[in-house]
């Protein structure tokens, strides 16, 4: 499949398409559980991560391992943008997606499924997942007390 099919599939709209980000952001936070959320947001960069990274690494690694992985490999990217614009980097980035990576993994065990509630109820849900995860980041961040400066 290549990136173009990938994104239509997914937002319903060519790249480029002037409602894709409206229908991207519909789908994502609407998405019937956690697991899903991820295969609606942002899909150009989801399709390269799971070209990438998930798919070569599923070759050696358990699914579950893989899907970790390759969440921690997202979070290190946003890191290395934090690192590179503000000369250090706390690793919040990774410590987040490792979390919900580990809770895309529950949702997935648990069989979570919102499709029966309004969109609300689903994108509310999916909303205070993520916080709830970047809480557990920023305090699990802090507490390792990673920290690196290169530029001060």
């Amino acid at each position: 499949m290549t990136l173009a099919e990938y994104v239509k599939k997914r937002n319903g709209v060519p790249i480029g398409h002037p409602q894709s980000l409206a229908k991207n952001l519909y789908r994502a936070l609407g998405a019937k559980n956690f697991s899903s959320f991820w295969n609606f947001w942002n899909p150009i960069f989801g399709y390269y991560l799971g070209k990438k990274i998930f798919k070569p690494i599923k070759h050696f690694l358990p699914t579950s391992i893989s899907l970790i992985v390759t969440f921690v490999f997202c979070g290190l990217i946003h890191d290395t943008v934090t690192l590179l614009f503000r000369g250090q980097t706390s690793f919040l980035f990774s410590c987040w997606f490792l979390i919900m990576g580990t809770v895309v993994l529950i949702s997935n065990y648990f069989k979570q499924d919102l499709a029966q509630h309004r969109w609300i109820i689903r994108s509310i849900s999916n909303l205070f997942i993520m916080l709830i995860s970047l809480c557990f980041a920023y305090f699990l961040s802090r507490s390792l007390n990673i920290n690196l400066s290169f530029l001060s």
